[in-house]
């Protein structure tokens, strides 16, 4: 026992396992967890300074920093709501037409807006008045399903595009910090976007059709819509200079954080941006910021203290992985992601998995980027709301039972399982990444 306490990977073991619980159990806000792993690190000395607070060095932290400061000033000029109201404000004539609108909304605006906390914030008053307008009331099984569209969709969905969501920019941090390999947009966007976004977008829409049916009617009357003032229309040209900007990365070099950096300050210039301070205090969650430094920290040390390497060997004594059998070595690693995802969360799994993708490379001979890609499928698709805070914020927001979330969870789990995955495995393949 004493030979166990005195190894030297059982503290930083330790402050691992403790801050993986408090964030799993949300015993304290996470963000306090961030800054009591930090504390902790720092004064039990488990890694050098520059790996327990290299997440503020990484560019997913800029990100979702670059991120809230966007949506504040879609979200103040107007701009955001006069392009959902324009989509959808023919699109309620029919059930299956209103539920893919919101659903579409909520996958393009991922597109053109990081933050998936900002998108549901924003979304939601919007379909919220939407459903109103079709006759669709608080409360009913109708609109439990046009507010988990607004989650599913936004969550689920923006999976599929790199800096969309918090997932993405932990695994894409951590395997900057790990591998020194640096994701890319397009590529990424192709892997994933036929299977994850397509295919599931079709699958979440069908699902909430049948599972929670509705009987809207065209609006009578729609107030016409004011002109763009100048402010939207000189935001809407710099959202649409960082998307190109985005987009053609793998030719200037410029990484998405760095673009939305630079287009965050320009938000926050006085006279030429569109936020002031006080906006910018009240309307930046800098505890998410917080917090996915402390993710990104905490991947930092799993990699540099070996626990990585060392739960990296544990699992490959139990896991199926075998390069003779890859299918099997397929569905074993999007296992292990979905295994992890109930005692670490979406926002967590990326964290240690990538960690461990070196060993899971040597046991399965998939490529090591490939092995990294793999784990998209498994914490986007939740098993439980819980695991997933868009999905339970936009349900707070929406006012939907547990019981309707959990619901739609789980059948859209199996589906995903039973009929995604192979194709993924499938379209893995004609790419040529297994």
């Amino acid at each position: 026992m004493s030979l166990w306490f005195s190894h030297p990977l059982f503290l930083p073991s330790l402050v691992v396992v403790v801050t993986i619980l408090l964030w799993a159990t949300s015993l304290l806000p996470e963000f306090i967890t961030a800054l009591l792993f930090f504390t902790v690190a720092m004064v039990a000395k488990i890694a050098p300074p520059d790996v327990i607070f290299g997440g503020f060095a990484s560019s997913a932290f800029w990100l979702v920093f670059s991120g809230f400061v966007l949506g504040v000033a879609i979200r103040k000029t107007g701009l955001a709501d006069r392009a959902a109201r324009a989509l959808s404000s023919r699109l309620t004539e029919s059930w299956p037409l209103m539920v893919s609108s919101v659903v579409l909304l909520s996958y393009a605006l991922a597109f053109v807006m990081p933050s998936n906390m900002g998108r549901i914030a924003l979304l939601m008053p919007v379909v919220a008045a939407m459903a109103k307008r079709a006759g669709i009331l608080d409360g009913t099984r109708a609109w439990y399903g046009l507010a988990l569209a607004v989650g599913f969709g936004t969550f689920q969905l923006s999976a599929t595009i790199l800096p969309a969501n918090v997932p993405n920019l932990v695994m894409s941090g951590a395997a900057e910090g790990s591998y020194g390999i640096h994701l890319n947009y397009l590529p990424y966007l192709l892997l994933h976007t036929p299977v994850l976004g397509w295919l599931k977008g079709g699958l979440l829409i069908a699902l909430i059709c049948g599972l929670f049916p509705g009987k809207p009617h065209a609006p009578r009357e729609l107030t016409p819509p004011e002109p763009m003032s100048r402010d939207e229309k000189r935001l809407a040209w710099m959202l649409a200079v960082v998307l190109v900007m985005w987009v053609s990365e793998s030719w200037h070099g410029i990484g998405p954080a760095w673009t939305g950096l630079a287009a965050a300050v320009i938000t926050l210039l006085p006279r030429v941006g569109f936020i002031n301070g006080e906006e910018f205090s009240t309307g930046v969650n800098i505890r998410t910021c917080i917090y996915v430094a402390g993710i990104l920290g905490l991947a930092s040390v799993v990699t540099q203290t070996g626990i990585g390497d060392a739960v990296g060997e544990a699992l490959l004594h139990v896991m199926p992985l075998d390069p003779e059998k890859p299918f099997t070595s397929f569905l074993a690693l999007t296992g292990i992601t979905t295994a992890l995802n109930f005692i670490m969360t979406a926002n967590g799994v990326p964290a240690l998995y990538t960690t461990l993708a070196q060993s899971f490379s040597e046991a399965t001979q998939f490529p090591l980027l490939s092995v990294i890609m793999i784990q998209v499928l498994g914490y986007s698709t939740p098993l439980l709301p819980y695991q997933a805070s868009p999905i339970v914020v936009a349900m707070a927001l929406g006012r939907v039972p547990a019981r309707a979330g959990m619901l739609l969870c789980l059948v859209l789990a199996v589906a995903t399982y039973l009929v995604l995955l192979p194709l993924d495995y499938a379209w893995f393949n004609l790419l040529g990444k297994l």
